[in-house]
């Protein structure tokens, strides 16, 4: 007798599928849109088209969906192209950070900004190939950010319902930007300090990830107030965790299943949890040899040894799984005792097991 294989929590109510029809149909009408603007806009498209419809773990939707369902929500398209529009703020984010951390890849292809440095070469054209990657790169990603809230309008969601969503959608985007800037200010600062390592992993991450998509869910379901506040005490951690899994493998993962090289955090010099607990407790030879390889574009697999070793013997790795432990522990604590759908709440704790065990 064999038994079939448990299917990951974002293929449940076949919602992937519905979530990459809901993003294809919507990319099909702003690819018409572009092309009859200038039919050399078609790139554009293109690369919108790969980043978004070419994979992803769909983890935002899903944690809205199901944050709205666990609400006592009825399934509907109309709420699947809603919480949809969150991989295009995804994919907005993506692509600045590839850009800011001058990333070659995404996924195994070609970061957005190299995608039309190549671009630029190939066709002989004026001036620096890296500018014009990077010009693009911004524009794309603010179409996506433009965008995302198309999708959230378009979708089918009644007038009332939108406005009810709209504080949490605005909220989040702010917060996306104001982390993205403060990992940039943190490197240029030098900052290694546990506390803003958590600031930046709470507001670049954590809360766009999972607490802001599970109030978009509570929002669109008119929940109440008690639950939302349960939301955001299941959300938070749950995302600092998230993204404390996200910082271990953007160290130690296997880039044939990450889709980016190994130690490309080390190389653009990420201040994660996982490096400065690693600062906290490293001797000073430890320190110095830390800081003076991370941040090198030039890294190469000796290096990222070297810096492994250093984070494995201080223990470090090891104090960011136990906390990555301790904040899931805390975020299923608070969600205990809300009143939850049955099937949703279940969902919920897969989703967040998914999200804190993952391999990519």
């Amino acid at each position: 007798m064999t038994s079939s294989a448990v299917p990951h929590p974002t293929d449940e109510a076949d919602l992937r599928r519905r979530v990459d029809g809901a993003l294809r149909a919507f990319l099909t009408d702003r690819r018409a849109q572009l092309v009859a603007i200038d039919p050399e806009l078609a790139p554009l498209s293109d690369a919108i088209d790969a980043l978004v419809l070419g994979g992803g773990k769909r983890l935002r939707p899903a944690f809205g969906y199901w944050g709205y369902r666990a609400a006592g929500g009825v399934d509907s398209d109309a709420v699947v192209a809603a919480v949809s529009s969150l991989e295009l703020v995804q994919a907005s984010a993506l692509i600045h950070d590839d850009l800011i951390d001058r990333s070659d890849t995404r996924r195994g292809e070609p970061a957005a900004h190299r995608r039309f440095s190549e671009l630029h070469l190939k066709n002989a054209w004026h001036g620096e190939s890296a500018d014009f990657g990077a010009s693009a790169a911004i524009l794309l990603g603010d179409a996506c950010l433009v965008w995302s809230d198309e999708l959230l309008h378009a979708g089918g969601l009644d007038p009332v319902t939108l406005a009810r969503c709209r504080p949490v959608f605005d909220a989040m985007r702010t917060e996306v930007t104001a982390g993205q800037y403060l990992d940039v200010l943190t490197q240029a600062t030098g900052d290694t300090s546990m506390r803003r390592a958590g600031t930046v992993a709470r507001y670049k991450s954590a809360k766009y990830t999972v607490e802001r998509p599970l109030l978009l869910g509570a929002a669109i379901a008119d929940a109440p107030v008690a639950l939302r506040v349960a939301y955001s005490g299941f959300g938070v951690p749950l995302g600092e965790a998230f993204q404390m899994r996200d910082d271990i493998l953007g160290v130690f993962g296997d880039p044939l299943v990450t889709g980016k090289p190994a130690g490309d955090d080390l190389r653009e010099g990420k201040r994660t949890y996982l490096i400065a607990a690693t600062l906290d407790r490293a001797t000073p030879a430890e320190r110095e040899a830390l800081l003076d390889r991370l941040g090198s574009p030039d890294l190469d697999a000796a290096g990222v040894a070297t810096l492994r070793e250093i984070i494995v013997g201080t223990g470090a790795l090891a104090r960011t799984e136990e906390r990555i432990a301790e904040l899931t522990g805390a975020a299923l604590d608070a969600l205990r005792g809300a009143e939850l759908d049955a099937d949703g709440e279940r969902m919920l704790l897969r989703l967040a097991e998914a999200s804190t065990r993952r391999a990519t």
